[in-house]
Formats: C-alpha cells, sequence, structure tokens
C-alpha cells in the first residue's frame, strides 16, 4: 500500500521531540493559549516576513476574523473562486456578507486577475486569492486591481506555507492572510489549528480580541467576539515541526521533481511551476477526463488518490443560493471534474513513486 499521505512516518521521525513538548504543555497546564502559542506567533510571523501572527483554531477561524478584522459585514461583496475547498467561501458568509465567484487560470488553478476585475463592483470590500496545491495566486495584477479600487486582499494560505510569489513569502503580500495547521497540511498540528499573518497593527489586536470573547482584558468585552484560541497543545508540537519545515519543504520539492521526470513524454498533465513562484507542492496534481476509472484501477494496486476538489463552490447544494449556474465558471468546472492527486508527503520515496507513475501510465 502506498498511501495518500503518512503522518505515522512525520511523527516517528520526530517523536521524542514531539512527545517532550507535549508533556511540557501537560506540566505546566497552560492548555489555551500560553507561552508555546505566543513564542509560535513570533516564529510564524517571522517566518512570513511578516510583523505580527495570531494563533486561532483552525483554518476557517483565521480567514473568518481576518475578514471581520478588516470590517467586512453585512452589505459587503467578497470575492473569492470556485475551485477551493468550502471553507474560503463559508467564511465570508460568516461575517454576513455576500460570497461573490471569479473563475481561475487553468494553468495554475488560482484565481484569474481578469476575471476578478469584471467581478468587483461598488459594494466589494475585499478579494480573497486562493493559493491552491502550494502555489501563490499571481499577486502582482490582484494587489493593483486591489489598490486601484481600495479593497482589502486576505490571501487564504491554507496550503502554501513557505509558498513565494517574485521572492515574496505567502502571508507577507496581502493586507492579511489566513493558514490552516489542520494534520495533512504542510505545517500540520497534533489536531486543529490556524494563524492570521498581517503586518497591520490594528488588524492582529482586532483577531486577537476577537479569538478570546472580545476581550483584551478578562470580562470587559469590547467587541461581540467568539472562542477561537489555539490550544498550548497545538502551539507546542508546531513549534518543534517549525524547525523542519523548510527541510520537509525540499523533500516536497524534490518529489515532485522526481514525478516530473518520471512522467515526461507521457502525456499526462502534471502541475506547472510558473517561473516567478516557489511551489510547495502541498499536494501533486495531475488531470485527466477518466477519474473515476483511474481511482478504482489505483485502488485496486493499492495506491491512494485524492481529489481536491470535486464539486466547485457555486455548484454545492449548501450554496445554491447564491445564483450561480453550471457553466458560469467553466475552468473550475473542469478542474473540479479532472484533477487527481497523487502521493505526496516529505517521506515519499524514488521507488514508491516509481510504482505510482509505472501504474498511472498503464491506465
Amino acid at each position: 500500500m502506498i498511501p495518500f499521505v503518512d503522518l505515522k512516518a512525520q511523527y516517528h521521525s520526530i517523536k521524542p521531540e514531539i512527545d517532550a513538548a507535549i508533556q511540557g504543555v501537560l506540566e505546566s497546564c497552560a492548555f489555551t493559549l500560553g507561552p508555546d502559542v505566543v513564542e509560535l506567533e513570533k516564529e510564524y510571523a517571522a517566518y512570513c516576513n511578516n510583523a505580527f501572527a495570531a494563533g486561532v483554531n483552525n483554518g476557517t477561524s483565521a480567514l473568518h476574523l481576518a475578514l471581520l478584522a478588516a470590517g467586512v459585514g453585512p452589505g459587503d461583496e467578497v470575492i473569492t473562486v470556485p475551485h477551493t475547498f468550502v471553507a474560503s467561501a463559508a467564511a465570508i458568509y460568516y461575517t454576513g456578507a455576500t460570497i461573490k465567484l471569479c473563475d481561475i487560470d487553468p494553468v495554475t488553478y488560482t484565481m484569474d486577475p481578469a476575471a476578478l476585475e469584471a467581478a468587483i463592483t461598488p459594494r466589494t470590500k475585499a478579494i480573497i486569492p486562493v493559493h491552491l496545491y502550494g502555489q501563490m495566486a499571481d499577486m502582482d495584477p490582484i494587489m493593483a486591481l486591489a489598490k486601484k479600487h481600495g479593497l482589502i486582499v486576505l490571501e487564504d494560505a491554507a496550503q502554501a506555507h513557505g509558498a513565494e510569489y517574485k521572492g515574496k513569502r505567502a502571508g507577507s503580500v496581502g493586507d492579511l492572510a489566513g493558514f490552516s495547521f489542520y494534520p495533512g497540511k504542510n505545517l500540520g498540528a497534533a489536531g486543529e489549528g490556524g494563524m492570521v499573518v498581517t503586518g497591520n497593527a490594528e488588524f492582529n489586536r482586532k483577531v486577537r480580541m476577537l479569538r478570546d470573547w472580545g476581550a483584551e482584558k478578562k470580562y470587559h468585552h469590547e467587541l461581540k467576539g467568539f472562542n477561537m484560541r489555539l490550544e498550548g497543545i497545538q502551539g507546542a508540537v508546531l513549534r518543534v515541526k517549525m524547525k523542519y519545515i523548510e527541510k520537509w519543504t525540499e523533500m516536497r520539492r524534490d518529489a515532485a521533481g522526481r514525478y516530473d521526470e518520471m512522467f515526461a513524454g507521457s502525456g499526462i498533465e502534471t502541475p506547472v511551476q510558473m517561473d516567478n513562484r516557489r511551489h510547495v507542492y502541498h499536494l501533486y496534481v495531475i488531470r485527466t477526463a477518466e477519474r473515476t476509472r483511474w481511482i478504482e484501477e489505483l485502488g485496486g494496486k493499492g495506491i491512494q488518490t485524492g481529489i481536491h476538489y470535486p464539486y466547485p463552490v457555486h455548484l454545492l447544494p449548501a450554496y445554491a443560493d447564491l445564483g450561480y449556474k453550471q457553466g458560469q465558471f467553466p475552468h473550475s468546472e473542469k478542474a473540479a471534474n479532472e484533477v487527481l492527486s497523487l502521493p505526496m508527503y516529505p517521506e515519499l520515496t524514488g521507488d514508491m513513486q516509481a510504482e505510482v507513475v509505472e501504474a498511472v501510465k498503464a491506465l
């Protein structure tokens, strides 16, 4: 069996450090926020080449609270893409703002700046470009449009820890960024976790208040806040993993390079890393019009695969009320029907990849 992702392999490679970090939190009883979260926030902000980071309970909360901190609410429109995990749209819904969608670029799977420009209206307040599969969106034209129209840019960087665009790290280009530390992410917690990164001190202050019941001091609630704090154990685990994030990223990039070489000349449509970006390969995504058959046959050979994502947001029953119809976002719809994620994680070996590639070529 070649797993789609192997979390046990990563854990066992650093088991003594992880176990000691967790034991330290148990001994200190600093279970909610606490010193490990404080230090993680400093370390992660520095990793993103930005000033501030605020730990929250998951990546969805990071997007939600970032929007609220930026003043997004009822009457506003926020533009994102249909080809993403549903949380990108859900975070907008939670604020009371209106979800507006624009199509993706078919090569990078990220927001098409031309489609974005066509979607902007006088009610638009913010833009959420999604850095998908480990590659950042085309941020220069997006930022130029935001500046022209006076809009907030929130990077959805849930799959882009350490990714770069023209030398700038994910989390350092927009006004704010939301990261996820879901266990399978490039930097994954032992459970749930998220982070809001920003260079704006007031946005950072508001996120910190909103995550902790809208208060800066206990029982003094200035805002209508939430219980969305990052747990101390997650902070401790993530601090251990921060020491290895660049090593693991390069291992992912090496694995992607091996896949590229093995698939060369096969006709298989493989990921494209744009010249001005550092792809961190959270996922290695190929395309096929025969996905169902491929999944079944690869599974029969003991090779696990995934689909990210099988349904665009506008065709999900939960968001039918947006009023979009099939055919409105052709690139997103085509991708949703064809994308197939192959096994990808730092510990993936060349021999395992050779077996995957041989099986794919035989389909």
